[in-house]
């Protein structure tokens, strides 16, 4: 993402459970951490990019 998209993106989300999660469908972070799982390395989406700005509710 080029910097001049810095901030004017949404972010969906479907993850209930995080405190962060609007409605269902949308997070109220400004911005989140994408992390791999720890030590997985399979190149496996479910695997390579979970969010790593979770919390739970």
């Amino acid at each position: 993402m080029s910097k001049s998209k810095v901030g004017c993106q949404t972010i969906g989300c479907s993850v209930t459970s995080c405190r962060f999660n609007d409605e269902g469908s949308y997070c109220k972070l400004n911005r989140i951490e994408v992390e791999p799982c720890y030590d997985c390395g399979t190149g496996k989406p479910a695997d390579e990019s979970l969010c790593g700005s979770y919390q739970h509710k």
